[in-house]
């Protein structure tokens, strides 16, 4: 490639990563709105400040949901199949099932054996039956809880629009969350922290609260609300012992108003397995009432008062907008497997991710004068060539953290000041054998050549291993390691170029056209 066609190639990139650089500029001038801008440098918690969350999840109820569902279907498939039964009951690890006396077990028929294929059954006293999760089913449960918890938060995280959320496990059950430029930590506790475990129950009327047998009954609160939202008292209800339907069939979940009064309601709809559910149980109570109970607490208790077909259901409540909205949000992302505790929360202020940023600017600007007060001093022209390269070095790092939409964080910045002094290290090297062949005697246009043909591979040996330790630090690393991990992989593909090429282009153009070269600046 000839030095004109070199310097349209350098001035084309030069000119594509000034372009690239420049929402980024647009993006976080003053006054400006940083979310509004997609093709930018995002920056992480550490730097603009945002909400950290360290989240437990308790796996061991993980493995008890799975039974009590278990319960359910087996009661539903009992009561549809004609089988006449006494109990069914979730008692710690085991679901018993207890059958009439004259009642041959049905457990080879569909849709018994379909519900029970995972399962271990043993038979017991009086016709009963104890159900079991297989050796080592529950340890597996409770270890796939939190990955099923990071997916479920993380649909969540989504529907709030905060950009560039960071979520990873740490250890076996705990979540980390970062939420930077978090503004409003209400509405993402709401988010995350919800349960939506959703269920349906039959309400028993005829039963009161105070007579309401534990081994039969459930006795779950409505909470009334007055005007400024504010809980004025808790209404008991009594329903069945189990749900008849869970809320993990529901396939949607909107906001709607209602006409009759203008409070907003949530409208759900079934899959297929859902809606023909629905349907059964809405024709086998009709007249009696629904109990629609989400994370324990009674929402509406509407009559039924014909078969609902079709899968669809409404959830009525004194519900705000927002309120509703998270709902909505939460139902459509799934319930979390298992629930959640807060172990650690922290606030990062906007004011402490300023001066963050203020700091590594400062040492980025600081770290890279000495760079090149040093080039220039020791390598003097040369070294001048090799400053102009580290600049753009640093501006294609930057350009590519905005193509990918990457996160810039404080350790990413400290990647970017190492590799300032790889892509230098790699001229100095150049510069080095070209110091070594002149003073062999060489001349200066071969010195030149012979000095970045013996350095190339030296450089590409070094780099190439640093870059493997990059990788491995992006494969295991999580959070601020991550960053840095980043920035370091990013900012060794830029320096082999600049080192190389850009330098190279810089002595062909000041060196290469003169018809006499006597001596070299370097």
């Amino acid at each position: 490639m000839g030095l004109q066609a070199k310097g349209i190639f350098l001035l084309a990139v030069l000119g594509a990563a000034l372009w690239g650089l420049w929402p980024t500029v647009q993006a976080y001038r003053p006054g400006a709105d940083p979310a509004q801008v997609k093709y930018k440098v995002n920056l992480g918690l550490d730097l603009q400040g945002g909400m950290f969350l360290d989240l437990a999840v308790d796996s061991a109820a993980a493995a008890d949901r799975v039974l009590d569902r278990l319960a359910v279907e087996l009661e539903n498939a009992l009561l549809d199949s004609h089988v006449d039964y006494v109990s069914v009951e979730r008692r710690g690890p085991v679901v018993e099932v207890v059958l009439g006396a004259r009642e041959k077990p049905p457990w080879e028929d569909q849709p018994f054996k379909r519900i029970l294929a995972q399962y271990r059954l043993a038979p017991g006293d009086r016709n009963g039956f104890a159900i079991r999760l297989p050796e080592g089913e529950a340890d597996t449960i409770k270890k796939r809880a939190a990955d099923q918890a990071l997916e479920v938060i993380r649909n969540r995280i989504d529907s709030l629009g905060v950009s560039e959320p960071q979520l990873q496990k740490q250890g076996a059950n705990n979540i980390i969350v970062q939420l930077p430029g978090l503004k409003n930590r209400e509405a993402a506790l709401a988010a995350i922290g919800t349960q939506a475990v959703l269920e349906f129950f039959i309400v028993e009327d005829g039963v009161s609260p105070s007579l309401a047998d534990p081994s039969k009954h459930s006795v779950k609160y409505e909470e009334v609300r007055d005007a400024s939202n504010k809980v004025v008292r808790r209404d008991p209800f009594v329903l069945g012992r189990t749900p008849v339907l869970s809320g993990e069939t529901v396939r949607d979940a909107r906001v709607a108003i209602s006409n009759s009064n203008g409070r907003p309601y949530v409208a759900i709809s079934f899959d297929s397995m859902g809606a023909a559910a629905f349907e059964r149980i809405t024709t086998r109570y009709r007249l009696r009432r629904l109990a629609i109970v989400l994370d324990d607490k009674v929402q509406s208790a509407p009559v039924i008062r014909e078969p609902i077909t079709g899968g669809e259901a409404t959830i009525t409540g004194q519900f705000t907008m927002q309120e509703a909205t998270n709902l909505a949000v939460v139902l459509r992302s799934g319930s979390l497997p298992a629930p959640l505790n807060i172990a650690e929360e922290r606030s990062v202020g906007a004011t402490l991710g300023e001066d963050s940023i203020r700091q590594g600017l400062i040492s980025l600007a600081l770290g890279f004068a000495a760079v090149v007060v040093f080039m220039l001093v020791y390598y003097r022209l040369s070294g001048g060539f090799a400053s102009l390269a580290l600049l753009l070095n640093v501006v294609l790092v930057l350009v590519a953290l905005a193509g990918f939409q990457a996160t810039l964080t404080l350790p990413g910045i400290a990647g970017i000041v190492l590799t300032l002094g790889m892509a230098v290290d790699a001229n100095v090297l150049i510069f080095e054998r070209i110091r070594e062949e002149l003073l062999r005697g060489t001349a200066p246009r071969t010195a030149i050549d012979e000095g970045f043909r013996k350095a190339f591979w030296t450089i590409f040996d070094s780099n190439l291993t640093t870059l493997f330790a990059a990788f491995a630090l992006l494969a295991f690393g999580t959070g601020p390691i991550k960053g840095f991990a980043i920035t370091l992989t990013i900012g060794i593909v830029a320096s082999m170029f600049t080192a190389i090429y850009v330098t190279r282009f810089f002595f062909d153009l000041f060196y290469a056209r003169r018809p006499r070269l006597v001596s070299l600046s370097i």
